[in-house]
């Protein structure tokens, strides 16, 4: 999210819409032995410059790693839905929190989960979109729930913005902490857009996206079943729905 170096299995949750499926870990999330590119902040003209993703934006970032804008807006299409949209309201990502992963990284983190499941019952349960109005609304409350028990082990457990990259990434997305990686998340799409370039150089996964070799990429950014739910060929067909060669 390569095949041995990055991935583990693990079942699919829920992604940013109620259809779509998260990535699955890498195994190399946590490799302090790993060279990683550090994420560069981009300039602000002001403060909402970067608030949504311009052509101008697509195009700067395709530049930089060398592949087609068509090529990354499948990848959106895919993960976020037809409209391209990485928030849910102000400073506040599309996400997906994970009970699988959180069941994984919670006790890493210290935490007891049948304590954990006593004191906050909504994070181990489906999202109530009837109490809260919205699947993002109660995922929302999912992760914030989360919080309260601990911190980073919820935030690592969650998958996040446009390109529903997990919060067990940080490192590979060249940021310092899961927490820097989350503030720059919630500021602005093109910083979504930005972790997205150097989580995908990070992880060995620029060659498959350039050369479109869309199975390849599937399984390193999707997990190993990637090829029976076709995130393969719906990629493929969002590529060419924007133009792709």
């Amino acid at each position: 999210m390569a095949a041995a170096l990055l991935l583990a299995a693990f079942a699919p949750g829920c992604s940013a819409q109620p259809l779509l499926r998260p990535h699955t870990e890498s195994f190399a999330a946590h490799d302090t032995t790993m060279f990683l590119t550090p994420f560069v902040v981009p300039p602000f003209d002001d403060a909402g410059r970067y608030r949504d993703l311009t052509e101008d934006d697509y195009r700067e970032v395709a530049e930089e790693l060398g592949v087609e804008v068509a090529a990354i807006k499948a990848v959106v299409d895919i993960e976020a839905g037809a409209s391209h949209e990485g928030f849910w309201d102000e400073g506040k990502p599309l996400i997906n929190f994970d009970l699988s992963m959180y069941q994984k990284f919670a006790p890493r983190h210290g935490v007891n989960l049948a304590k954990a499941k006593k004191k906050a019952p909504e994070v181990f349960r489906r999202p109530d979109t009837r109490r809260h109005g919205s699947y993002q609304a109660a995922q929302q409350a999912r992760l914030e729930a989360a919080k309260e028990i601990d911190e980073e082990s919820a935030l690592e457990s969650t998958f996040w913005g446009m390109f529903q990259i997990g919060g067990f990434n940080w490192k590979k997305c060249g940021t310092s902490s899961v927490r820097e990686f989350v503030d720059l998340m919630s500021r602005s799409e093109r910083d979504q857009l930005e972790l997205f370039a150097k989580f995908i150089t990070n992880s060995g996964m620029v060659d498959a996206i350039r050369q479109k070799n869309w199975l390849a990429f599937a399984l390193k950014y999707n997990g190993p079943k990637a090829k029976s739910r076709r995130y393969h060929t719906r990629l493929a067909a969002a590529y060419r729905k924007h133009g792709g060669r």
